[in-house]
Order: C-alpha cells, then sequence, then structure tokens
C-alpha cells in the first residue's frame, strides 16, 4: 500500500486532506479514486485510508484506522558519523533510514576533510533531512529518522553517553567486540559513534572512553568511513532481534 508522510494538520478526525508534495507525489503513482493509502505523521502514527476526491493540487482521503507502525525497532540506535567528504554521509542517511536508525547525527573530529562552514552546513543538513523522508517513506517506516549536527567530537560523545549503551568504532581496538559490547544487553537505547576518512586519534578515543563510551573492534578489516556505521547499525539491530 502506497505510504505518504504528512503534517498533524492535514487530518482532522475521520478525514485528511493532502496538498502541496504528498498531493503531487500521489498524482505522479497515477493513484485514483477508491485506492487505499497509508498516511504517516512522522511520530510512529500511521493512519490507513482510502482515496475519496482528487483535485488539482489536492487529494481527500478518508481514514478507516490509525495506529502505532509495527515496522519501527525497539532498540532506538542513534548513529554518529563524523563528516565525510562528498556524498558520502547522503549514502549513511538513506541505508541508515532503511535499515532502521531513529537518528542520524553528523559531527567533526580532528581527522575530518570535509568542513563545511555554517551556511554550507545548513544546506546540507536540509538535503538530509529530505532524503530521510524519503528513504523512510519507501522502506515503510513509521517515524522519520531526525537528522541533526553537533559543533564538535566533545560534544557528540557527551550527547551519545546519554544513550543507555553508548559504543565507538574504532579501528586499532584489539579487543572488545561489538559482539561483546551488545550480547546480553538489556537496553532500549544505543549510540554508535565512527570515524571519518582517516579514524579517529588516540586523543579522542581516551576522551570516549572516560567519558562512558565502549570502544570496540568491528572485525580485522578496515572498513571504509561510510560502511563502518551500517555495519555497527545492521549488527546492533540483528543482535536485537529486529530482523526477525
Amino acid at each position: 500500500m502506497p505510504r505518504f508522510f504528512v503534517t498533524q494538520d492535514t487530518l482532522s478526525g475521520k478525514f485528511a486532506h493532502l496538498t502541496g508534495e504528498a498531493a503531487s507525489h500521489i498524482r505522479v503513482l497515477r493513484l485514483e479514486k477508491g485506492d487505499r493509502v497509508t498516511l504517516c505523521t512522522g511520530d510512529g502514527l500511521e493512519h490507513e485510508g482510502v482515496i475519496s476526491d482528487l483535485q488539482q493540487g489536492a487529494v481527500s482521503v478518508v481514514l478507516h484506522a490509525s495506529g502505532e507502525s509495527q515496522s519501527e525497532p525497539k532498540l532506538k540506535c542513534s548513529v554518529y558519523m563524523a563528516l565525510a567528504k562528498a556524498d558520502k554521509f547522503e549514502h549513511v542517511v538513506q541505508k541508515a533510514t532503511e535499515l532502521g536508525a531513529a537518528e542520524i547525527i553528523a559531527f567533526p573530529s580532528a581527522r575530518c576533510v570535509s568542513r563545511p562552514d555554517e551556511r554550507a552546513l545548513a544546506k546540507k543538513l536540509e538535503r538530509w533531512q529530505k532524503i530521510a523522508v524519503s528513504a523512510a517513506e519507501q522502506s515503510g517506516r513509521g517515524l522519520i529518522p531526525k537528522v541533526l549536527t553537533v559543533s564538535s567530537f566533545e560534544d557528540a560523545v557527551r550527547r551519545a553517553c546519554e544513550a543507555e549503551l553508548p559504543i565507538v568504532c574504532y579501528e586499532n581496538e584489539a579487543h572488545h567486540s561489538l559482539r561483546a559490547a551488545v550480547t546480553g544487553a538489556q537496553v532500549s537505547t544505543c549510540a554508535l559513534m565512527t570515524g571519518p576518512e582517516g579514524g579517529f586519534t588516540e586523543e579522542e578515543m581516551t576522551f570516549a572512553q572516560s567519558a562512558g563510551m565502549q570502544v570496540c573492534t568491528l572485525g580485522p578489516r578496515i572498513l571504509r568511513c561510510e560502511t563502518a556505521p551500517l555495519c555497527a547499525l545492521t549488527a546492533v539491530l540483528f543482535s536485537a532481534g529486529e530482523y526477525d
């Protein structure tokens, strides 16, 4: 069933009145009166209904059932990825959304090559959020992950440590595995942090560990900066039974 994200103010009792992108998307898909659709408000709730009227730039839907989305993971995973070159972060936003990330946070670190100024970062953030919306629609999510930025590595660590299970993946860690960190962990929130193209510095890992993060290895192979966060997210959600 086609799925569309809408704002709360488009819903009124048993009816929904769609305009803008949602209405245009319905036209592009050539949906007609009587077709069933699912409307999501991006907060984990979804509403099933039937198109009752189509006009130029507007679509009316009669709602029949509402409830919590069944596609959202119970384990809320936040993905923290250091700023990367080119469109690597865009790739991670799209795929992490599909996999089930609750939010995606970009941050600078010592070895980051990409260091956009405030204006450029604002434009990137707007584009990243649109990518998350599109990926959430395509993958049947009931929640749109928020895409955020923080101003420093230290701020990213402090924020990540608010999760019950804060983990940072480090290519020079040889003993403590991600499997060891998540096995048997009874938590509802997890933060996963990965580094830039050049990796983290030893000083950054010392700070992260002293703040309360578990420093983990993702195995003997060196992963690209756009591969590591997706690998970690998949492993943690799989371990939690979210792909059963």
